[in-house]
């Protein structure tokens, strides 16, 4: 009676943390994703000193007592799972780390609280929330474009990096120190900020060859920013349509398997489709 018990209370509290379809789940979610943007705020009103000045007690508490909560979260994630290393070494679990850990070092090393504003990648939970892990199909079809656009774009940005080195080296010869131009390097460097058209302004041609220069600089700067996005543009078309072609919509669900962390089961599934264990039983 007592392992029925236990194997009750550990499945209905892994179906609350790692599963959104159910209204219990729904809940922990929603307050799990306002929870993080609560503690997010919190850390961004402790950098401004007026208002850490006037309010550190308060924000200090209130970053104790969201750090505790993440921590039985943290707990909980890894005693409702068999293979707790699992949760640990995935994806999720590593920023749920990182999300927790920051108040705990800032007590050795002062200022480190501040990454605590890592917990935003928490909210990458969010997909899960609003039920969009159906729709996450759409970006491993670019993920997939900009793999299939890796070495296209490589060769691209190896000619622009030779384009920047001559033309930051003329740019060298034709103005020289007097116009800030005081190394190659920083004439490559002036030249990439060029082609980039982010134009910070601390260095800038004065001669009239050297504006000329500049000028068709910054026009290729426009043609160099299209070229990439028509890559990847071409290569998510392609893949669109082979996608549309060999697959179609099957109803996807936020299950997570407690055996193997494995999530996006068939509605219909009653088994993991990757390690074949019960998805019903813990």
């Amino acid at each position: 009676m007592d392992k029925t018990k236990k194997r009750h209370w550990k499945i209905r509290l892994h179906e609350m943390i790692y599963e959104a379809d159910t209204p219990v789940g729904k809940l922990f979610d929603i307050i799990l994703f306002v929870t993080i943007i609560a503690s997010i705020i919190l850390v961004m009103l402790e950098s401004v000193k007026a208002f850490d000045a006037k309010y550190h007690n308060f924000l200090n508490i209130s970053e104790w007592v969201i750090t505790i909560l993440f921590t039985l979260e943290y707990i909980a994630r890894m005693i409702t799972v068999k293979k707790p290393y699992k949760y640990v070494m995935s994806f999720y679990g590593v920023i749920d780390f990182l999300a927790t850990i920051p108040k705990y070092v800032s007590l050795i090393f002062g200022g480190v609280h501040a990454l605590a504003a890592l917990r935003a990648l928490r909210l990458l939970r969010i997909f899960r929330i609003l039920k969009l892990a159906r729709y996450l199909g759409a970006s491993n079809t670019l993920i997939k474009a900009l793999k299939a656009s890796r070495v296209k774009i490589s060769v691209f940005l190896f000619a622009v990096i030779i384009v920047a080195i001559i033309l930051g080296t003329i740019m060298y010869l034709v103005e020289g120190d007097e116009a800030g131009f005081t190394s190659i390097p920083t004439s490559v460097y002036w030249c990439i900020v060029t082609l980039t058209t982010v134009g910070y302004g601390d260095i800038s041609p004065i001669t009239p060859l050297g504006q000329f220069i500049a000028s068709l600089i910054m026009i290729l700067g426009y043609g160099i920013i299209a070229v990439p996005t028509g890559i990847v543009s071409a290569e998510y078309t392609s893949q669109s349509k082979s996608k549309r072609k060999t697959e179609k919509y099957i109803p996807l669900n936020s299950q997570s398997c407690v055996n193997c962390m494995t999530e996006k089961h068939r509605d219909d599934a009653e088994f993991c489709y990757k390690c074949g264990h019960n998805l019903h039983d813990e």
